[in-house]
């Protein structure tokens, strides 16, 4: 049986992207992020050994405290849904899925064997709106690897991938790597991590990410969208 055409414009590519599996990669993207944060603030409560503090680097210090980039931070939990949002089949879905969840089970089990914590703040932010719920709910522990720069980076290498075979301009692209710069940076500036951190969560994205882009579902399955074909592999 012939497959139909694929969409010529980048526009409807992403567009068929966007429609597939809508409902299934919003509740599952929330319920993954949950599932995720059941055991970081369970281990960040009950640290199983002795919590190490990150030292500070010359950069650290160079680097003020800016509460403006509080948006930037925050907005980590609208990135990490894109790549997932812009997978085109289930088996591509769950594939992902699968990948980003070893790269998050392996953050856990560093927490887990080695907590860490950054030093304690000189800042008082309590006249910043924000930065109080910020320091009650996500505090200075489960520093190192910064699992923000970790799953940033790997959905940041994704969506170039996915962009990249939707054929999509340029500038679309350097949006991407201008957000998820702004997200690395602003675990710095709002003083939630140092720069050890950050590198090795850094390090930790790419291990899982670079390997995932590389082993994908192979042949498309009947009924999948003929994008799948020979543009799962392509267009890297």
């Amino acid at each position: 049986m012939a497959s139909p055409p694929r969409p010529q414009t980048w526009t409807a590519d992403i567009g068929l992207r966007i429609r597939r599996l809508f409902l299934l990669k919003a509740v599952g993207t929330t319920a993954f992020t949950w599932l995720f944060f059941i055991g970081y603030f369970h281990l960040l409560r009950n640290p199983s050994y002795p919590v190490a503090v990150m030292p500070l680097t010359a950069l650290d210090h160079l680097i003020p405290f800016q509460p403006y980039t509080l948006g930037a931070y925050l907005s980590l939990w609208v990135y990490v849904g894109i790549a997932p949002g812009l997978q085109l089949t289930f088996r591509e879905l769950v594939v992902y899925g699968l990948w980003i969840g070893g790269l998050c089970l392996t953050g856990l089990g560093l927490f887990y064997f080695w907590p860490t914590q950054i030093p304690p703040l000189t800042i008082d932010v309590s006249g910043y709106p924000g930065f109080a719920m910020l320091q009650g709910v996500d505090a200075a522990g489960n520093a190192c690897p910064s699992m923000h720069v970790a799953v940033a980076i790997f959905t940041a290498l994704w969506i170039e991938h996915l962009l990249r075979q939707a054929r999509t301009p340029i500038v679309l692209r350097i949006v991407n790597w201008a957000w998820f710069a702004a997200i690395a940076y602003s675990t710095l500036a709002v003083k939630q991590h140092v720069v050890l951190d950050v590198v090795a969560g850094a390090l930790l994205g790419m291990a899982f990410a670079f390997p995932s882009l590389r082993w994908r579902p192979g042949k498309r399955l009947r009924g999948d969208s003929p994008l799948v074909g020979a543009d799962i592999i392509g267009h890297h």
